[in-house]
């Protein structure tokens, strides 16, 4: 690197007599209530097990920032990796603070690491250990909440934050990260002192800093390679923040957050959704690699030369990549969080939407649906979503490779990319199946098989039709009407024989979804007895299950035989 990198290695109290930003194009803190406890908890065993023996608490680096205020000089630390544990750990000070009344002279000591005065004697700023750049919200709150002495006692106010929907990320997380260390001191207040002692001078963390901002962005980067478990958004962020000037980079590390705060855990799954929306094929490293080979490369590998050739980059690093996926973060919430019915009069695309998240247990399906959304808005938005369903439902059904069904996916992207026009791309051959193999997986048994719940799904779609919307159950199990093992004394075995149970027992129109989980003795009830004691109230949010239950007063092969006529017609006429 072009400047010198300083590394030390530090315990607590000697990590907090320096001073922190963190900038405004860092993510949110975003530890939960486990993360909190098993840091307090292996602090606190280490303790326990040898007081005399260090702890390694993690890494951070920094990007060293000469400050002058009130004629005060002093060096602040920009932190771009490790304020997820020196954030908590800051917490945790503060609540000690406020959990030692008894103790005043620790109080102060504790205080200094949360907050300092003014000293021109001692050439110390006034401010606070750590300043949050993030959001001015997070700022008000650290000012309000964590710099006074007792900020951290009002347990009602942090619970109120932590459940508050419209509050900022980082500071419901906060205030939960408070609640939890407070709990855990009075816990543990019986050895509060020796724990604290312990905690400030035998906990430590390696640092490592240099002057260079592009050269802290590259450490980043090569210390998340060796493994330190920095997420993909972040990297990506980044390197992608590093392109633009202060300003712009203040304004997009904002809405960066915004996208971080609404998509959680699975923001790097969107990020993934546009990488498959741009490349155009199967992933087959990780989602950084694709982006630098894929998305930013203004050269590609030429099999038939045998060597790299120049090509235009898909996207280019910096504002044009914010524009992008912050263009399509607002399609993912037009399509996900809009009452279409508002506007259409129906629930279609609201069903068919529940359908494929439902009942496909992947989520490949989401980059054509914002690829689409993104060009042709509402205009044959059904019409898409139901070719769209019918071809990636086949491609399972009739078990295409998962390869072959990426493959797939991608074609249909590169269709939306080609179009012009909405009709005209409905009517391309990438939405042909194969009919005839799907019915003859339909027809067969189905029960134990991945897509059986998603049949069951549809045919539900069907009967409901799009007046009323489609609300997923948290258990949904399927159920045998014919069950597979009756009892030898019952009703079944005089109305089935064997072979008709062999041949019929798993066939898709034996089967119906009811919302609790299987019980296998009043499964195998007979009839009459089981639509009133088993099926009776556990269908009612299931159309094909009740169409069942009110049309049919028994169950004998001829009505098992006329119901699975009935839902694989039904099946065939949609595909």
């Amino acid at each position: 690197m072009a400047t010198e990198i300083k590394c030390e290695k530090k315990v607590i109290r000697e990590i907090f007599n320096m001073w922190y930003c963190i900038p405004d194009y860092q993510r949110a803190y975003v530890w939960d209530t486990d993360q909190v406890r098993d840091l307090l908890d292996d602090t606190i065993s280490a303790y326990r097990e040898n007081k005399e023996a260090q702890y390694f608490l993690g890494s951070m680096v920094l990007k060293i920032n000469e400050k002058s205020e009130n004629n005060v000089s002093y060096t602040e630390y920009e932190l771009l990796d490790g304020q997820q544990r020196i954030t908590t750990v800051f917490l945790i000070l503060a609540c000690m603070r406020d959990m030692l009344t008894d103790y005043p002279q620790y109080q102060n000591s504790l205080a200094g690491f949360v907050y300092q005065a003014e000293d021109a004697i001692l050439q110390q700023p006034e401010r606070m250990r750590i300043i949050f750049n993030i959001r001015s919200d997070v700022r008000d709150f650290v000012n309000e909440h964590i710099k006074p002495l007792h900020g951290t006692c009002d347990s009602a106010l942090l619970k109120d934050k932590m459940q508050a929907k419209d509050v900022n990320i980082s500071i419901r997380n906060m205030a939960n990260a408070m609640l939890v260390a407070h709990e855990f001191l009075e816990e543990n207040k019986n050895e509060i002192i020796g724990y604290l002692s312990y905690f400030l001078n035998k906990v430590l963390m390696i640092y490592v800093a240099t002057e260079e901002l592009q050269d802290a962005f590259q450490l980043f980067t090569v210390l998340n390679n060796r493994g330190v478990k920095l997420s993909s958004s972040d990297i990506l962020k980044a390197e992608n923040l590093k392109e633009l000037s202060a300003v712009d980079r203040t304004s997009w590390a904002t809405r960066w957050e915004e996208m971080e705060t609404y998509f959680g855990e699975d923001f790097d799954k969107f990020l993934s959704h546009i990488r498959t929306i741009l490349v155009k094929k199967k992933q087959t490293t990780t989602l950084l690699k694709e982006f630098d080979e894929f998305v930013y490369s203004n050269q590609e590998y030429d099999r038939t030369q045998k060597k790299y050739v120049p090509r235009t980059p898909i996207l280019r690093r910096g504002r044009d990549t914010f524009e992008l996926l912050y263009s399509y973060y607002h399609t993912y919430q037009e399509v996900f969080d809009t009452d279409h019915s508002v506007v259409t009069g129906d629930y279609e695309i609201t069903n068919y939407l529940k359908l494929m998240e439902t009942g496909f247990g992947a989520d490949y399906w989401i980059a054509p649906v914002l690829d689409y959304y993104r060009k042709y808005r509402r205009r044959g938005f059904v019409a898409f979503l139901k070719a769209l369903d019918r071809k990636l439902s086949a491609d399972w059904i009739t078990a295409a490779t998962p390869t072959v069904r990426m493959e797939n996916v991608n074609a249909i992207l590169r269709e939306i990319e080609a179009s012009q026009d909405s009709a005209a791309l409905l009517q391309s051959k990438t939405f042909t199946i194969n009919k005839s193999d799907f019915e003859r997986v339909i027809n067969g048994d189905i029960y134990g098989r991945s897509f059986a719940k998603y049949l069951l799904l549809k045919l539900d779609l069907i009967y409901r039709g799009s007046s009323t919307p489609m609300i997923p159950q948290a258990i949904a199990s399927i159920e045998h009407i014919l069950p597979r093992n009756p009892s030898a004394d019952s009703q079944w075995v005089k109305d089935f024989s064997a072979a008709e149970r062999e041949e019929w027992t798993n066939k898709l129109g034996n089967l119906v979804l009811i919302s609790r989980r299987k019980n296998t003795s009043q499964g195998n009830r007979d009839y009459v007895e089981k639509k009133e004691k088993y099926f009776e109230r556990n269908i009612e949010m299931f159309p094909n299950s009740i169409r069942i239950y009110q049309n049919y007063p028994e169950w004998k092969l001829s009505d098992l035989k006329k119901n699975h006529s009935d839902v694989v017609t039904e099946l065939l006429n949609v595909y």
